[in-house]
């Protein structure tokens, strides 16, 4: 076991033993500003969920390359979408809303980390909306999942290959406090994509083209901005 676990406010892996992968040593001290690449700081954000924080750092040390399993409801929830919707959904939160927090894919839908609690609300929010039977036609409406207290996710692991199948980070954790969309903005999201898709759909129907007449609640940013551009994460 690596001598920082005796550190509970940082990573220190000086002492490390001679056979261990010293795989916090390379989070902490990769060069450059990767999106999808998990940091120190955001591995151990990620153990605070488990009930045996440093018990799970240790387990991600010994197996960086492995997917690792987290209760939802404390640290964060997860809400969780189609792929193809979820991109669209985190085009929309870069080029118009305040970001997002962490990302992640797995088994072809995308997992967007939100603050605890949004498990629990978002789902009526939709409701009140009418989601499904409003303004979106049924068509385009994907199904929403939210894990909160009580629920478990699997997590992709510190270190991903890339390409494959398996569980990966678009936008990986980072930092000890990350900002993490609430259920608002979440909403705010899930509508503009239906709503979108529905103009589109729409206009292709009647042989135009249709801007959309919607109102964003956030200030207007450059459409042509980077959707993972993490300097603008919270």
């Amino acid at each position: 076991m690596s001598a920082w676990l005796k550190d509970e406010t940082t990573l220190q892996a000086g002492g490390a033993a001679a056979h261990a992968v010293d795989i916090f040593t390379l989070l902490r001290d990769q060069t450059g500003a990767q999106a999808a690449q998990v940091t120190a700081a955001g591995a151990a954000w990620l153990a605070g969920a488990s009930a045996y924080p440093r018990s799970t750092l240790a387990q991600w040390e010994e197996r960086p390359s492995s997917p690792g399993v987290l209760p939802c409801g404390s640290q964060f929830d997860i809400v969780n979408v189609p792929a193809l919707f979820g991109r669209r959904m985190l085009e929309r939160l870069w080029a118009e809303g305040p970001g997002t927090g962490p990302v992640a894919v797995h088994r072809g839908r995308m997992l967007l980390f939100a603050a605890p609690g949004t498990a629990q609300r978002l789902p009526s929010l939709l409701a009140w909306e009418e989601w499904g039977a409003g303004g979106a036609p049924r068509g385009e409406v994907p199904p929403v999942l939210c894990h909160g207290t009580g629920d478990a996710v699997t997590v992709p692991a510190l270190t991903c290959p890339s390409g494959g199948s398996g569980p990966r980070w678009l936008v990986a954790p980072d930092t000890r406090t990350p900002w993490l969309p609430g259920p608002d903005v979440l909403l705010w999201a899930c509508v503009r994509v239906s709503r979108s898709a529905a103009s589109r759909q729409d206009a292709h129907g009647s042989g135009r083209t249709s801007q959309g007449s919607g109102h964003t609640i956030f200030p207007r940013a450059d459409q042509g901005a980077n959707v993972y551009d993490v300097s603008r994460r919270r």
